[in-house]
């Protein structure tokens, strides 16, 4: 990519990360062209079409998510990893309205450009969840699937108004309920001081 073509981009990226945790996924590709000072086919050369554009968005974040696992498991108690890295994907993926809705569909779509990004994500948290599902420290009831359904639940969670005063105290409610060794009281404390 040349020089200008590559700040073009950047530049696009930057001025849609903004657009979209303003408005949402559905956000005015129209608006992003716009605010970033480019022509609406420069957009579209670069990201054909919405879905393009949010995996750009998404994909270094999600990447992000997977190395953070990997410190995770060597660097953390298990159950304390999983939480951690659990807290981080809900509050990433709560800061983008409508994001949750696309990535569950994405999970399921070989062909969307989600998906690869989706799929990185939710296997980076399966590997914390199974290391703390050895230990004996979370339910073994559980897999990776249901790990992704339940962050991308509490991040929606956060996003309703009438549950976003809550979504702390629903987080302690479901983390508790993955481990096996704490009480929401517990957490709730230890997640205080950690902090």
């Amino acid at each position: 990519m040349r020089a200008d073509a590559k700040k073009n981009y950047e530049h696009i990226l930057a001025v849609a990360s903004v657009v979209v945790t303003e408005h949402g996924v559905d956000a005015s590709l129209r608006d992003v062209a716009r605010r970033a000072g480019v022509g609406l086919g420069t957009l579209y050369r670069h990201f054909p079409t919405r879905e393009a554009l949010l995996e750009a968005l998404l994909r270094a974040s999600f990447d992000e998510f997977t190395t953070k696992a990997r410190e995770l498991e060597t660097a953390s108690s298990s159950d304390d990893a999983l939480v951690s890295w659990l807290r981080d994907v809900v509050a990433f993926t709560g800061n983008y309205q409508g994001v949750v809705d696309a990535m569950m569909a994405a999970k399921e779509d070989p062909e969307s450009a989600l998906h690869a990004s989706c799929v990185t994500m939710r296997t980076a948290g399966t590997r914390l969840l199974t290391r703390a599902q050895a230990e004996g420290l979370a339910r073994t009831d559980m897999d990776g699937d249901d790990l992704f359904s339940l962050a991308a639940a509490l991040a929606w969670l956060s996003n309703q108004p009438s549950s976003a005063p809550r979504a702390e105290h629903l987080f302690t409610i479901i983390a508790s309920a993955i481990l096996t060794n704490r009480a929401s009281s517990d957490f709730r404390a230890s997640c205080t001081t950690d902090d």
